[in-house]
């Protein structure tokens, strides 16, 4: 079980140091281009969540935030020993949260920087993607397990 601690805290750490490189070598507001057409580097200080709801509501985020982080490492430790779907999706999800709570805590908002540009999407980080990933994890485990009760139903 420890191991999927220590991968959450290894995505923290990418995450983090993506946004300390992000803060030292790109200006506020600045497009850097990546892949033109497609990616660049845009830094922005987000106070709000996605796509900037809730902006400037920190106190709502710490909340929000503790109760979040309380619950998943609940759920890992009582559920995650079982299933390394469901331990994997709760590593990203716990990883993405630390990773921007770390910022609002720090600096009052998040930063972020990975634009798309071949699409209006909000800028976001890395911590957004491991959320987003952990996310579509814990929805696959959740639609396999109910195949395979399901399955199990029309079998027994």
């Amino acid at each position: 079980m420890y191991i999927y601690y220590i991968l959450a805290v290894l995505m923290v750490g990418l995450d983090q140091w993506t946004k300390i490189l992000t803060v030292d070598n790109i200006a506020l507001y600045e497009t850097i281009e990546f892949i033109p057409g497609v990616l660049s580097w845009t830094y922005i200080q987000n106070d709000g969540a996605a796509w900037s709801i809730l902006e400037g509501q920190m106190w709502f985020f710490y909340i929000v935030t503790s109760v979040v982080l309380v619950v998943l490492v609940y759920n890992m430790q009582k559920y995650g020993k079982g299933d390394r779907l469901f331990s994997w999706a709760l590593t990203f999800i716990l990883a993405g949260t630390i990773g921007n709570f770390i910022d609002r805590l720090r600096l009052q908002y998040v930063v972020d920087m990975v634009k798309l540009e071949f699409i209006n999407f909000p800028i976001f980080n890395l911590a957004d993607s491991l959320l987003s990933v952990g996310v579509v994890l814990l929805v696959i485990y959740v639609f396999a397990g109910e195949r395979k009760e399901k399955k199990k139903k029309q079998t027994g």
